[in-house]
């Protein structure tokens, strides 16, 4: 049992972190605060840590059929993706000025982090099927399996915003205007690349 449950770690960290070190609206945020602070990915990742415990205990207590509802992945979609389009189109205004004092999205690092999760309806896909299957498979080993499985998935989660984070705020001494200008004019066509696609796919 301990050897199965031991396996059953390493697949959910795997797993963990296969989805948060792919880019997408919360690392192009935790870029963009991080600019200004190296704790940003951790205060990032504990806002998007706070959207998921809600959706981890409707999930364990067998609600899953209800973020998963096609009504919700339309209103998410939609509402989240004008918020991303809106930020995005926020960080461009920025990019003529100083950027070191102009540039900031218009939440603090948590609020970011809660909001970038909660604009985005593929979050709430994952839970629904992938992160279904790690919570039952957790449940299996009784709630203490389901708390470590969480702890350990919220590791990774805010682990790596907060390698993110403090990796943008030691080496910005080194980027040129050029190079800011560019690096932050991807995070906002990022931004308005996922608002648009949000939008659309939930019809499609």
């Amino acid at each position: 049992m301990e050897t199965n449950f031991f396996l059953f770690l390493l697949y959910a960290v795997g797993i963990s972190l296969s989805g948060v070190m792919l880019p997408g609206p919360l690392t192009e945020a935790t870029i963009a605060k991080g600019y200004n602070s190296q704790n940003a990915g951790f205060l990032i990742g504990l806002g998007h840590a706070i959207v998921e415990l809600p959706i981890i205990l409707l999930i364990y207590f067998g609600f899953a059929r209800f973020i998963a509802a096609p009504e919700v992945k339309i209103i998410v979609g939609v509402l989240g993706g004008i918020l991303l389009i809106v930020m995005g189109a926020m960080i461009i205004r920025t990019l003529g000025r100083n950027l070191s004092k102009a540039l900031d999205l218009p939440y603090n690092p948590l609020v970011t982090g809660i909001v970038m999760t909660g604009a985005n309806p593929y979050f709430f896909l994952w839970w629904a099927t992938i992160g279904l299957a790690l919570i039952a498979t957790a449940a299996t080993f009784g709630i203490t399996g389901l708390i470590v499985f969480v702890v350990l998935h919220w590791l990774c989660d805010i682990g790596w915003e907060q390698v993110i984070s403090i990796t943008v705020f030691k080496t910005k001494h080194l980027w040129t205007d050029g190079v800011q200008k560019i690096v932050f004019g991807v995070c906002a066509a990022v931004l308005i690349g996922f608002g648009i696609w949000f939008c659309v796919s939930v019809f499609l």
